[in-house]
């Protein structure tokens, strides 16, 4: 299968003021400016098929955005190139711009003293759809998102997990083959962020639309990403299943024994953390060297336990550890 966003070698750099603190540092500079030269990324490469939800993660600056915006045509990188639905973003900008969606969490391309509506029929006329198409669209959508009478009020008195809902159906108006998703959930509350997150599964199913989000709630990755580029210090450090990072990173498990006796701080090799709590004791365990069962075996012959409860490790807790190995 041909790769629908085809990356090869792109490296950006970005030339930056720099100067001291001071008033007279700010007025030597004004005279005198010196530069830095910072690269956001540095040779990134990657395929991506039609239909996959990839997410793009990695640490502030890391380079996340830079490459997001090279993807959506508002940067031309340095060096590499990238071909996307077969046109290069940056060089056929304004056909491409008609194929793909884009949303970004803290920007809004809603009119603010205007129903959303209104900017969806302007949209219409700006992407050219056709009335009869438009309208399909439009209801589908808006029935998906269940926002029928939200549209109909002003953008700016919305909340924000409205907005958001909003911002998401104007970027599918046109029925673009590739959607770009950038912190879409940041902020929101629990059920808002379900609602988006069953959304995108459904018209990624329905219609295998291409997906990149890129966020740091690591929750929004699990539920919808299969795959991960994770990036860091304008490389690509790791691409490939989420399963198996989990794999390779959740090793350690989290054991809370419930009991009424005073546990002695066991010296068994594997145990990474033992520490007291009120229904009895939480220990965190290596499993790479320390069974499961050989740990309970060993605890139950000198205690009574009332209750046992195992956890795997979040996947905010895997990530972590994956940018400690990486040195982020």
């Amino acid at each position: 299968m041909s790769s629908i966003i085809s990356v090869k070698n792109i490296s950006k750099t970005f030339k930056v003021s720099k100067r001291k603190s001071g008033a007279k540092e700010a007025l030597k500079s004004f005279f005198k400016r010196e530069y830095k030269y910072i690269k956001a990324i540095d040779d990134i490469s990657f395929d991506i098929e039609k239909g996959e939800i990839v997410g793009y993660i990695g640490p502030n600056g890391a380079g996340k955005s830079t490459t997001i915006k090279i993807l959506s045509g508002i940067l031309v990188p340095d060096e590499g190139t990238c071909k996307i639905n077969g046109m290069v973003p940056w060089k056929q900008r304004e056909e491409y711009v008609s194929k793909i969606g884009v949303v970004f969490g803290q920007r809004s391309q809603l009119w603010w003293d205007i129903p959303a509506e209104d900017t969806f029929d302007l949209l219409q006329d700006i992407y050219k759809i056709d009335k009869k198409e438009y309208l399909k669209t439009k209801e589908e959508l808006v029935k998906l998102l269940g926002i029928e009478e939200i549209i109909k009020i002003p953008v700016r008195q919305l909340s924000l997990g409205q907005r958001m809902r909003c911002e998401i159906v104007a970027s599918l108006l046109h029925k673009p083959k590739i959607l770009f998703l950038d912190e879409p959930t940041i902020g929101l509350d629990a059920v808002s962020k379900v609602i988006i997150r069953d959304f995108i599964k459904k018209i990624n199913e329905k219609d295998k639309i291409t997906v990149i989000l890129t966020t740091h709630d690591m929750s929004d990755i699990e539920a919808l990403a299969k795959r991960i580029i994770l990036i860091g210090k304008g490389k690509v450090l790791y691409d490939g299943t989420l399963k198996k990072l989990k794999q390779k990173y959740d090793m350690y498990k989290h054991i809370t024994v419930e009991t009424t006796e005073r546990i002695e701080q066991l010296q068994l090799e594997g145990i990474v953390s033992q520490e007291k709590i009120d229904t009895g004791y939480l220990f965190t365990i290596d499993t790479k060297i320390l069974k499961i069962s050989n740990f309970l075996n060993h605890l139950s012959e000198n205690t009574l336990i009332n209750d046992i409860e195992i956890d795997n490790q979040s996947i905010d807790d895997i990530i972590l550890k994956l940018y400690e190995d990486m040195g982020l």
